[in-house]
């Protein structure tokens, strides 16, 4: 008698059945959030490789209103370098246009480099929570079809009299695979966290340095007057 996957299916009850449906959906979920971080991530790449040499040299020809439009424009708005230094460029700017000393304009332009590196953060970090809740959740909820399987196992035994095998086969089996099912998808949400986070931080660093240069370059503007 051969016993494959379509053969399972047909013997899981309906709670099993459920379970499967609900982490196969999860899985989907987390795989589309993989992809879609990742290429968010790339275009932010892409952008920013394109706007840094450009920004770079209009600041060091102090043409900083000419930066500020670049970094600001609607291309760019998917740039993480570009953002922080339109932050910054923003906060100096306003700042010196009200009167204020230099010391305060240089603060200034590092608290709006730090308020547009944490609001980027956070549109990285979109969906990491969701990935973060299917990791932790889905071994329980397959751990919830095991103990179905099981009580499927019994009655099985029940129905037939017997403690053979071959009565308590389609129970163990279906107790077995939401069991590996949960644990599955589990790791895969796991996995496209933990590798989402580890991007997110490189791209915080090139924020940070990219703040810590901005303020560097407003001290030496700064301190050349």
């Amino acid at each position: 008698m051969q016993f494959g996957l379509i053969e399972m299916w047909q013997a899981m009850g309906v709670v099993a059945k459920t379970v499967a449906i609900i982490l196969i959906t999860l899985s989907v979920i987390t795989i589309y959030l993989f992809i879609e971080r990742q290429l968010t991530f790339a275009r932010a790449r892409k952008k920013s490789l394109e706007v840094a040499p450009k920004l770079a040299e209009l600041m060091k020809n102090g043409q900083l209103k000419e930066a500020l439009a670049l970094a600001s424009k609607k291309d760019y708005k998917s740039s993480h370098l570009a953002r922080v230094t339109a932050a910054g460029i923003e906060e100096y700017l306003s700042g010196k246009e009200s009167n204020l000393s230099l010391e305060e304009q240089i603060e200034s332009a590092q608290r709006g480099c730090e308020r547009a590196q944490s609001l980027f953060t956070q549109e990285l970090k979109r969906g990491l929570s969701i990935m973060a809740t299917i990791a932790t959740s889905a071994p329980f909820i397959g751990l919830f079809g095991t103990i179905f399987g099981i009580i499927n196992a019994f009655r099985g035994m029940a129905l037939t009299g017997s403690g053979g095998i071959g009565a308590v086969a389609a129970g163990i089996a279906e107790a077995l695979v939401t069991t590996a099912f949960g644990i599955a998808v589990a790791v895969i949400a796991l996995w496209t966290f933990n590798s989402l986070n580890t991007k997110i931080e490189v791209y915080n660093t090139e924020m940070e340095n990219t703040a810590s240069q901005i303020v560097d370059y407003f001290i030496r503007v700064s301190g050349a007057k």
